[in-house]
């Protein structure tokens, strides 16, 4: 695809915003089922029960979710060749059904490599928020992007 963009594009500071995501109860207890199996995320009675105060999302959901959502905002629409990995990821507060998340994706720094001039490392910081503007999740990342080829 032509159109994608390079790491020459973008600068230090540059923000995205991911799209507004409702979360549901079957999808809480759909993802726990399979990859999160404690019962604050499997039943309504044992979340009401927890220090939670109700059935929450994994925090590992949240994160899924918040991917697919930077996915859409920035890595589909970009020559990603990949991540490095994630620090600081943090499960600041619960996400409850009926949630709605949203949030941002920030350049916090472009380093080109020294090593290979045709990428691009990528600092991302990445900050979902719920619909009372909480913030519940956050995450610094960096990604490898292609340089634009030269001419």
């Amino acid at each position: 695809m032509t159109d994608l963009l390079y790491f020459d594009d973008f600068s230090e500071g540059q923000s995205f915003a991911l799209r507004p995501y409702v979360v549901t109860k079957e999808e809480i207890i759909e993802f726990a089922g399979k990859d999160d199996p404690q019962e604050f995320h499997l039943d309504e009675a044992a979340g009401a029960k927890s220090f939670l105060g109700g059935l929450c999302a994994s925090g590992w959901q949240t994160g899924a979710i918040t991917h697919r959502l930077n996915c859409e905002a920035f890595f589909l629409k970009v020559h990603s060749l990949g991540g490095m990995g994630a620090d600081n990821m943090r499960w600041v507060k619960p996400v409850f059904p009926g949630d709605q998340l949203t949030g941002t994706t920030t350049i916090l720094e472009l380093r080109p490599s020294n090593s290979r001039p045709t990428i691009g490392l990528v600092h991302l910081l990445t900050e979902t928020f719920n619909q009372k503007g909480e913030l519940v999740f956050e995450m610094k990342a960096w990604c490898i992007l292609a340089r634009r080829p030269a001419a």
